[in-house]
């Protein structure tokens, strides 16, 4: 069996982004983006729940919330209350701040 040589070419994250997403301003790419984002905002409720040394049950009982909806949060965002939201993260003593842009300029909040 006889190889070949290949030769690898390094790729930026960006480029692979627009080739198999879509490019920035398009509705794959806005949905990508916006799911990405919530999933970080689950890890950093983790982040600051792991780092004041609280369980997902201790959590829930200062939100009011069964440990199972800590987990969802953490985990999916996308199917948790707002309402939730805040209340975790007021538990956890964390400042929210909100960015929201309309027609290409920020609305200040």
């Amino acid at each position: 069996m006889e190889t070949k040589n290949k030769k690898f070419e390094t790729v930026s994250i960006d480029k692979m982004i627009d080739k198999h997403i879509g490019k920035i301003g398009t509705k794959k790419r806005d949905d990508f983006e916006n799911e990405l984002r919530i999933e970080l905002l689950g890890q950093a409720i983790k982040q600051a729940r792991q780092e004041r040394n609280l369980t997902q049950e201790q959590l829930g009982e200062l939100v009011g919330v069964q440990k199972s909806q800590i987990s969802k949060i953490e985990n999916s965002v996308k199917n948790a209350r707002f309402e939730t939201i805040m209340k975790v993260f007021e538990a956890l003593g964390a400042k929210v701040r909100f960015n929201v842009e309309i027609n290409h300029q920020n609305l200040a909040l």
